[in-house]
C-alpha cells in the first residue's frame, strides 16, 4: 500500500500551525504482514494484514507528547495533530527537552527484495509442505511458522528531517517433536531466497533423533558449546545496558566499568546497522543518522549509545540510538554484530573431551542486574558430547550463569552469521566454546 508521505507531512505541518505549534513530528509507517502456521504436521493458519499508522508528536514550550491513528484521511489527520497537542499542553514541561532534530544525511541502505515482498500463500505453504515431509518421514511431528513482512518506513518534522527507509523481512521457524526429543531450527533474512525451510526441517529433525530418549546428568559446571542462537538468546539481555541513559540513571551493569576489561580478549562487539547481514533502520527515533559503535574491543568497553537528550546532557555527540519521543529509556543499541572466528561448532564438538552441546535457551530472567547473572533453561536439542562426539542427547538443565564470567572463558567462536531466537532480537552472532558454564539443576520438561 503506498502512502504519499510529503502530502501526510504537509497536513500535519498545517494542522499544527493553524493551533500555533511550529514544533510537530509525524511518523508514518505501511506494512504488509503474511504468516503461514503450522502444526501437528500439517498447515492451520494462513493470515495476511495491510496496516498504516500515524504517529504525531507536538513539542510546546519543552513538553512533548504523542497520538496515534490508523486512517490516513485529512479529517483523521487533523484530529490526531489536534490530539497530540491537546495531550502536549497538559503535560508538565521538561527542562531538559530539546528542540526538534534538524536535517542531517544518512546513509541509504536497501533492505528490499521485491520477491520477498511478491510471495504468495501458495509458495509459503509449498515450502511448508516440503519441511513437514521431511519431518514426518522421521516419524517426527512438526509445528512452526513462515511469514514475509514488507514495511516502509518515514520519519518526518517541521524542522526538515525528510527520512525513509524500507525493508522486506522473512522468518521460518521449526520445531520437530518425537519418543522424548525435540529439535529445532529458525532463520530470517530480508530476502527470503536465503532461507531453505527443508535444510532448517532436515536440521531439527536430526536433533529430535539425537535428542530422543535423553539421559540425566547431574548439574555442575561443564564446557559447553553454545549455538549462535543459544548465544543470541543470552548475551542478547545485556546491550540495554549500553545506554547513556541507563548509566546516568544508574541502572546499568557498565556504571564504573567503562574503559575496564570485563570480557575476555577474544570479545568484541560492534553495534553496525549498516553490516550485510543486519536489518533496520539507518536513523534513530528521531530521524538522527545511526553511528557505527564498538561497544567492547578485545573485552574492553569502549563506546555507548547516546540519544540527543543523553548526549546534550553529557557534552557528547549523539549516535543515532534515540527511541522516538517520549520515552523513559533514552536509546540502546539494535544492530548487535560479535566478530567471530574460524572454529566450527563440529570442529567445537571434536576438541571437547566432555561437554554439552545447546541449542537454544528460553525462560531466561535476570537475578543481578550488577553482576548481568541470569538464569534460564536450555531447550529443543540439549547433547552430551565426550570423547569429541555427540554421543547422546541429556536432560534439560537450568543455568545460573554470569555474562562477566561466562564472556571471559570463551575458548573458541565460531564464524559470525545472522542469528534468530525467541527471546531478543535478531542479531550478527558466533557459536562459542565456554569453560565453566554453570548448570544448577535438570528440568522436569
Amino acid at each position: 500500500m503506498r502512502v504519499d508521505a510529503a502530502s501526510v507531512r504537509d497536513q500535519v505541518v498545517s494542522a499544527a500551525r493553524a493551533h500555533g505549534v511550529d514544533e510537530v513530528e509525524a511518523i508514518l509507517s505501511t506494512s504488509h504482514q503474511a504468516l503461514t502456521r503450522f502444526a501437528n504436521n500439517a498447515i492451520h493458519q494462513n493470515v495476511a494484514e495491510s496496516s498504516s499508522h500515524l504517529s504525531v508528536r507536538a513539542r510546546i514550550e519543552g513538553r512533548t507528547a504523542r497520538a496515534s491513528t490508523t486512517r490516513l484521511n485529512s479529517d483523521a489527520i487533523r484530529d490526531v495533530v489536534e490530539q497530540a497537542i491537546a495531550i502536549t499542553r497538559l503535560t508538565e514541561p521538561d527542562e531538559e527537552s530539546l528542540p526538534m532534530a534538524e536535517s542531517a544525511d544518512y546513509q541509504a541502505l536497501d533492505r528490499w527484495s521485491e520477491p520477498t515482498a511478491q510471495v504468495t500463500p501458495r509458495e509459503r505453504a509449498q515450502a511448508v509442505a516440503e519441511a513437514i515431509a521431511a519431518v514426518e518421514s522421521a516419524g517426527q511431528t512438526a509445528a512452526g511458522i513462515y511469514s514475509t513482512d514488507s514495511t516502509e518506513y518515514t520519519l518526518l518534522n517541521s524542522r526538515g528531517v525528510q527520512a525513509h527507509c524500507r525493508e522486506t523481512m522473512a522468518r521460518f521457524s521449526i520445531t520437530a517433536m518425537a519418543d522424548g526429543g525435540s529439535g529445532w531450527a529458525k532463520a530470517s533474512s530480508c530476502d527470503h531466497r536465503d532461507i531453505n525451510p527443508l535444510d532448517l526441517a532436515m536440521s531439527a529433525a536430526r536433533k529430535t533423533s539425537q535428542s530422543s530418549a535423553p539421559r540425566e546428568l547431574p548439574p555442575g559446571r561443564y564446557t559447553v558449546i553454545l549455538e549462535p542462537a543459544a548465544v543470541l538468546d543470552l548475551v542478547g539481555q545485556m546491550f540495554g545496558d549500553f545506554s547513556a541513559t541507563a548509566i546516568r540513571d544508574g541502572r546499568s551493569f557498565l556504571n564504573d566499568r567503562i574503559g575496564k576489561q570485563i570480557f575476555g580478549p577474544n570479545i568484541t562487539i560492534h553495534d553496525d546497522a549498516y553490516h550485510p547481514m543486519q536489518s533496520g533502520a539507518p536513523f534513530d527515533g528521531e530521524g538522527v543518522p545511526r553511528q557505527r559503535l564498538t561497544l567492547v574491543e578485545k573485552g574492553v568497553v569502549r563506546d555507548i549509545a547516546y540519544c540527543r537528550q543523553a548526549a546534550a546532557k553529557a557534552g557528547a555527540a549523539p549516535t543515532g540510538h534515540g527511541f522516538p519521543l517520549p520515552n523513559e529509556y533514552g536509546e540502546a543499541p539494535l544492530n548487535i554484530v560479535i566478530s567471530g572466528g574460524d572454529t566450527s561448532v563440529e570442529q567445537m564438538v571434536a576438541a571437547t573431551e566432555r561437554g554439552i552441546l545447546v541449542t537454544r535457551l528460553w525462560y531466561i530472567r535476570e537475578v543481578d542486574p550488577y553482576e548481568k547473572i541470569f538464569t534460564g533453561m536450555t531447550r529443543d536439542g540439549t547433547f552430551l558430547v565426550e570423547g569429541g562426539e555427540v554421543t547422546s542427547g541429556v536432560r534439560n538443565f537450568r543455568f545460573n550463569q554470569g555474562l562477566m564470567e561466562m564472556l571471559s572463558n570463551v575458548v573458541n567462536l565460531g564464524p559470525a552469521v545472522r542469528a534468530s531466537g525467541e527471546e531478543t532480537f535478531d542479531m550478527v552472532v558466533p557459536a562459542m566454546r565456554i569453560n565453566d558454564f554453570n548448570f544448577t539443576e535438570v528440568t522436569r520438561f
